[in-house]
């Protein structure tokens, strides 16, 4: 079988998802008839890079050329970036984060910061093609110290970031007590836990995460 993720650089198409729940919504846009749902705020946390890596790419689990690669599962991170009317967003930068394998940031107030694995880039950013879709290719993220396991995303528009947010692993025993997913409300959870999938035919996951934000019509 050809890979889909044949090519390091190439762009994997993500497939957007149809999303229900609480109208969530401007009313400048309500009044367009927009019927999605904004994606939930979360916080940033602590651990967002004091200094980028040299490589800041979207493959996180591969530094620059370098032949070696993160240790930990391999999972394909695709989806796009709408307004709630679904209009697709080109052009904003999407920013990643996470812990690795050992549950270690990029940071060095991350706990046991002596312990990261060097190779895994630890953040990487891309950029959203003119259907608004996004592609990284990552690690399935790590439980660590009073956190379940989940990636930051954030999303950066003309120059004003519009979305800091958490992806979470559907399943995951840890998510019905960790305090930072349930701040969200309940009906709208279903927006950031997302379901990790086997890739046919390949030692991979891959997940799906559809973003929606609020955009001013000034932009």
């Amino acid at each position: 079988m050809t890979s889909p993720y044949a090519s390091r650089r190439s762009f994997v198409s993500g497939c957007s998802a149809l999303l229900s729940g609480s109208l969530l919504v401007p009313d400048w846009l309500r009044a367009e008839g927009a019927l999605s749902p904004l994606t939930p705020f979360q916080a940033e946390g602590p651990f967002y890079p004091t200094e980028f890596p040299l490589d800041t790419d979207n493959d996180l689990i591969q530094v620059n050329d370098s032949s070696e690669l993160a240790v930990g599962e391999v999972t394909y991170l695709s989806g796009s970036v709408k307004e709630a009317n679904g209009r697709p967003i080109a052009d904003a930068q999407v920013e990643i984060w996470q812990a690795d394998t050992n549950g270690v940031y990029l940071h060095p107030g991350s706990d046991r910061a002596g312990e990261r694995d060097q190779r895994f880039q630890g953040f990487g950013r891309t950029i959203t093609d003119r259907e608004g879709r996004y592609f990284f290719r990552t690690l399935r993220p790590t439980p660590y110290t009073r956190r379940t396991a989940h990636i930051h995303v954030a999303v950066v528009y003309r120059g004003k970031r519009v979305l800091t947010t958490q992806l979470y692993v559907e399943g995951n025993a840890l998510n019905e007590g960790d305090r930072l997913l349930n701040r969200a409300p309940r009906d709208l959870q279903p927006l950031i836990i997302r379901d990790f999938q086997k890739v046919e035919g390949m030692n991979a996951l891959q997940v799906d995460f559809p973003i929606v934000v609020g955009i001013t019509p000034e932009g």
